[in-house]
Order: structure tokens, then sequence, then C-alpha cells
């Protein structure tokens, strides 16, 4: 079998994603779909800024196990667009757009 490239090469998770996803690594494109099954399945979803979970939107709600997962977040996108999630409360928000930031900051670089 060929080695895998780009999104789907396996990469090396920090602990507590590892810990969270139950495997030490997965390939980006599977970090990504197992957070969004965890966060659909608790519907930490909302449609405002720390607004209250509903299930839909382009909020995602820290939960206290998201919450160990953002805090390790604090990374400059090529854009210069800064991600910096280590002060972030349970209860608080991301926006969805900021989910590959985390993904980044959760892997072995």
């Amino acid at each position: 079998m060929a080695e895998e490239k780009g999104l789907k090469k396996p990469v090396k998770l920090k602990s507590e994603l590892a810990s969270m996803l139950g495997a030490t690594e997965l390939p980006r494109t599977e970090i990504t779909k197992k957070l969004w099954d965890y966060i659909k399945a608790n519907k930490l979803q909302t449609k405002t800024e720390n607004g209250a979970p509903e299930n839909a939107g382009k909020y995602i709600v820290a939960d206290a196990t998201l919450l160990t997962i953002f805090k390790n977040t604090n990374s400059t996108s090529k854009s210069g667009k800064l991600t910096n999630l280590t002060a972030l409360q349970e209860g608080q928000t991301i926006n969805m757009m900021q989910m590959a930031a985390v993904v980044g900051a959760n892997i072995e670089s």
C-alpha cells in the first residue's frame, strides 16, 4: 500500500487529544471528523458567540473535554491571524473556522 500524504497522512496526537479520541496517530481528516462527531453528539453548537448550546450554528461550545484541547491552541496562521484559546473558559465558544488551528495545535510537529 502506498504511503498516505497530505491530510490523509497519519500524524501523532498530543496527549489530551489522544486520550479523547482513543488513538495516538490519526490523519487530520479523521481527527476533524471525530471532533465534529463529538460536538454533534453532545449538542455543542450554538448560533451566537458564548450562547447556550442549541445543536446548530457556527460556534462550538467548550465543554470540559473540549476545553483541554482548545486550551492548547495559541498559533498564528499563514495569513497572520492569531488564534489564542489558552484563556478560554468552560461554556465559552470558538468559531468553527478556528477548528483547523485547534487540530494543528494538538498534533506533534
